[in-house]
């Protein structure tokens, strides 16, 4: 399970400017079954994306056919995690001793 921060380094028209196309991404994501939940920050300074990939080369080359990264609008910075804890609804994703 990875987090993936993104964090805007272009002035908010530039980042407008390329969000049509950066949600057309996401939604592939969805569709793909790799992107679970995603949403701005809070103020709007990037994103968070939580992703379920086999392996962070996967999130590597997802993230270079975002069109942030493209353009050169974002950072990102791409955090491994193991859920061991989840709430119920999520417990599909919690880590077992059977799970890699």
């Amino acid at each position: 399970m990875f987090v993936i921060s993104i964090t805007y380094t272009k002035s908010a028209g530039e980042i407008d400017a390329l969000l049509t196309a950066h949600k057309q991404f996401l939604n592939e994501q969805y569709a793909d079954g790799i992107f679970l939940m995603s949403g701005r920050k809070v103020p709007r300074s990037g994103g968070i994306i939580i992703a379920d990939a086999a392996d962070r080369a996967e999130v590597e080359a997802i993230i270079e056919t975002d069109p942030f990264y493209i353009g050169g609008v974002a950072e990102y910075e791409i955090t491994e995690f193991v859920p061991s804890m989840t709430a119920e609804a999520l417990s599909v994703f919690r880590h077992t001793s059977d799970r890699n």
